[in-house]
């Protein structure tokens, strides 16, 4: 079968491999569509994230480089494994892209994206989405029913988003404030909105900041490079300053932006991965606003209630996908563009044929 396959640093190859075997307890799916999300983007640019590496494997897919690409991805069941139920051949489905030990402290707790081993279908081994054909565990796939598989792509991001959103104990009547607005950024603007938040979006680039207010997840949008943002906020709280807060920026100078524009007790929820060390006033920007900072990282047990969302329609991923291309074009009409028109994009979906 077709796969794409990563080798390291800015080597990604289409190649023909073996086509993987149904077990019991599994799924056959064939793949509709891919996105791209950051996690691609820094493999190819910058080799592999951890284990595996060409001569390490992960330790629970037991695989080395090259492994199959693509953990956001939807598509439609070719066959079931022995012992599977609630699943039958033709549905359409999506696959949270997760491995993980099950034994680990966090796994006990139910919270198993910390787990200690943690490796992702399409990144660690395991196949991924980037294939003609892909054989998972059961546990793993969600039927998602009459939602268009391309929006079904965007489920996995969405789950990032809810659980963000669901972390920071968000509210309908609340007001909160988006730093960011790519594709998390957005989604936890529509998440944020489909629970009754007034929702108030920091973007510097124009065309981003045109997305969140074309796409209806944004009330209010703001362009801190030109405006106060926290001046901004009290305008639309009467004074009180926002609830609530989400980084999804990666930028220092954005989360004491976020921080100065929450009220008193407001929580910063911080879902962008940043690279360098915040270095924080904690008693001017923390302990006297007698305010919460938090992170959220990943999903569990959130994939069901994000497919609710866009089947729904409180939550409408339809504006978020920007470009579809086929798997021969993923460096240049992909990754590429993904670096040098990144304002322009949000979702850029791939598909074998």
């Amino acid at each position: 079968m077709k796969a794409a396959r990563f080798y390291g640093k800015e080597d990604i190859r289409i190649e023909e491999i073996a086509e993987p075997e149904l077990r019991a307890g599994t799924v056959k799916i064939a793949p509709a569509f891919n996105g791209i999300c950051g996690s691609d983007l820094h493999l190819f640019h910058n080799g592999p994230m951890g284990l595996p590496t060409a001569d390490t494997p992960h330790p629970l897919s037991g695989e080395t480089l090259p492994v199959v690409l693509g953990h956001e991805f939807s598509g439609v069941v070719e066959a079931i494994g022995e012992g599977v139920e609630g699943l039958a051949v033709g549905d359409s489905v999506v696959v949270e892209p997760l491995m993980v030990d099950g034994t680990c402290p966090a796994c006990k707790a139910g919270k198993y994206n910390l787990c200690e081993q943690m490796g992702f279908i399409g990144i660690s081994g395991g196949g991924g989405g980037l294939s003609e054909h892909i054989v998972v565990e059961q546990r793993w796939v969600h039927p998602v029913g009459d939602l268009p598989l391309d929006q079904a792509a965007l489920i996995e991001p969405l789950a990032v988003a809810l659980h963000a959103v669901e972390h920071a104990r968000a509210g309908a009547g609340q007001v909160a404030v988006v730093g960011g607005a790519g594709p998390i950024g957005l989604l936890v603007a529509a998440v944020l909105k489909a629970k009754g938040v007034k929702t108030i979006v920091s973007e510097v680039s124009s065309a981003r900041r045109e997305k969140a207010a074309s796409s209806g997840v944004a009330d209010v949008v703001v362009d801190p490079s030109v405006e106060d943002l926290s001046a901004v906020v009290a305008a639309h709280t009467d004074g009180a300053g926002a609830d609530l807060a989400f980084d999804a920026a990666g930028v220092a100078a954005v989360v004491h932006q976020l921080l100065k524009a929450l009220g008193a007790g407001g929580r910063l929820e911080i879902v962008a991965i940043h690279t360098k060390p915040v270095e924080l006033n904690v008693t001017g920007e923390l302990i006297m606003g007698d305010h919460e900072i938090g992170g959220s990282i990943g999903y569990a047990n959130n994939h069901p209630a994000a497919i609710e969302l866009a089947r729904s329609g409180k939550v409408n991923l339809a504006p978020f996908i920007t470009s579809k291309i086929l798997v021969d074009d993923i460096v240049e009409q992909g990754y590429q563009r993904l670096i040098t028109n990144k304002d322009n994009e949000v979702k850029i979906l791939v598909s074998m044929r």
